[in-house]
């Protein structure tokens, strides 16, 4: 208890530094691979604190990392700074108001996740300059996990190789150890080339890349009668081939993210989603040219970690929310529906409580959760070091990930509240494990266990590199 009051007040010495950054880099969204401007403000901050730097992690321009102490552990605190296209909003505001520019906005609240995560490793690098504790403590910037598999690449690097504990959290509506679930994923596109030709005058010279898409669309809707039903296919059209309908598009890209609980079975479905490609190409006279962007594993737990970052939880309780919080979080829930909350409380197990716009209490590890899961690199991440999550609230209970709302949250009084709250849980999980051998030794004997007949396999393929002008483009 009392070192865990120690790193409190070392992470709130800090917190003014730091929320700081988290609105200068929500106020500079940038999506996959191109977060030039949100990393070198990252990278500015590492060495204001006084962290030795690695740039161009992995040999990825935008990921960076910051190491602090000698000898001892390493504990790694991963953070992400990436954005979302199509998400701009202004912020404060509970109404939908675009900002003019980009149209890129942080409406999963990575702003948030990459400021918390290193004011966390500030503080445990003031504790252990403070106590004279043996460890090191790193702070990852980690670009692109919004599509880009970061961290995939940079574990099949070894960027992680001699790293004893890894420790993340991710923006939420509740305040919970996050459940280690996520869907193995792979994103992928097929680029269609035809034969241009007249529409009217000689449309039998012409081969159709689009129809080639369309076709392909159609058989792989036609297949999801016949998958796991937690399984998740999605597209997007890249490429469709032009604007002149009087013209037979000879070229089309469409891009697909392919997922599964585990990654055997993506894989699997993946093939299967490739034959309907080549079958696409087979009937409308085209060839196809098959690209794996980026692919991600599924995420493991870890018990021992769990369990001691639930107990730090649990003595430090949930952020302490004024009347202006919950009145703007108010405001934000007007413009939800019915099926946004029910969602919200059913994901977590909690019963609906009437007038509590934020969250009030610490999630059970018990809850009978109905979760809706996404796809995260932190999942590569837990195959390979021993990995705990923590979901925080800086939002209104009910917000939809991937909105303008969460946006529009993303610098607000709660938010900043939540971050420095998460940061206090996360610094005080790493000091647990730094102080006791006994918790980093339990929690390699889980991974290793859970790992013992299925070692990892990098899902990204053979030559496959991290698709730098791919995601600049699609993000332009």
């Amino acid at each position: 208890m009392q070192n865990s009051e120690q790193i409190w007040t070392l992470v709130d010495a800090k917190r003014e530094a730091f929320t700081a950054l988290s609105d200068r880099v929500w106020g500079m969204p940038e999506t996959c691979y191109t977060e030039h401007r949100s990393a070198a403000e990252h990278l500015a901050e590492m060495q204001r604190q006084g962290f030795r730097v690695t740039e161009a992690v992995a040999g990825i321009p935008t990921a960076l990392m910051g190491e602090a102490g000698e000898g001892g552990p390493v504990i790694a605190i991963l953070g992400e700074y990436d954005a979302l296209p199509g998400l701009s909003q202004e912020a404060g505001v509970a109404e939908h108001r675009p900002i003019p520019g980009n149209g890129n906005g942080h409406g999963c609240g990575h702003n948030l996740l990459g400021s918390a995560a290193m004011l966390a490793a500030t503080a445990v690098k003031d504790w252990l300059a403070k106590t004279g504790t043996p460890g090191r403590v790193r702070y990852y910037g980690c670009p692109a996990e919004e599509g880009g598999a970061a961290k995939a690449f940079m574990v099949r690097e070894g960027a992680f190789s001699d790293v004893d504990i890894a420790i993340t959290w991710h923006p939420n509506a509740f305040l919970e150890v996050a459940e280690p679930l996520s869907l193995a994923n792979t994103r992928i596109d097929f680029a269609f080339h035809g034969r241009a030709s007249h529409a009217a005058a000689s449309p039998h010279l012409g081969r159709s890349a689009l129809d080639a898409v369309e076709l392909m669309n159609v058989g792989v809707n036609y297949m999801r009668e016949h998958m796991p039903s937690d399984a998740r296919i999605h597209y997007a059209m890249i490429d469709g081939g032009g604007i002149a309908p009087n013209v037979v598009q000879a070229k089309a890209r469409v891009r697909y993210s392919v997922r599964a609980p585990e990654l055997p079975d993506m894989l699997d479905l993946l093939e299967r989603v490739k034959d309907i490609a080549r079958g696409a190409a087979l009937m409308t006279g085209t060839k196809v040219d098959i690209h794996v962007l980026s692919a991600v594993s599924n995420l493991l737990g870890n018990e021992p970690l769990e369990q001691a970052m639930y107990d730090t939880m649990l003595r430090l309780g949930a952020p302490e929310w004024d009347e202006a919080d919950r009145a703007f979080a108010h405001d934000i829930q007007s413009t939800l529906s019915a099926g946004d909350l029910a969602t919200s409380y059913r994901k977590v197990g909690v019963q609906p409580k009437e007038g509590v716009p934020l969250c009030d209490a610490v999630v059970p590890r018990d809850s009978k959760r109905k979760p809706m899961i996404g796809s995260t690199d932190v999942g590569d991440v837990s195959w390979v070091v021993p990995t705990v999550q923590a979901h925080a609230p800086t939002y209104a209970i009910g917000t939809p990930g991937h909105s303008w709302q969460l946006t529009a949250q993303g610098k607000s009084p709660a938010a900043h509240k939540g971050m420095v709250h998460v940061a206090k849980i996360m610094a005080a999980t790493a000091v647990a494990t730094l102080e006791d051998p006994a918790l980093i030794a339990a929690a390699k004997a889980d991974l290793a266990e859970r790992t013992r007949q299925t070692p990892y396999v990098s899902p990204l393929p053979d030559g496959v590199e991290p698709p730098l002008a791919a995601m600049a483009m699609s993000a332009s």
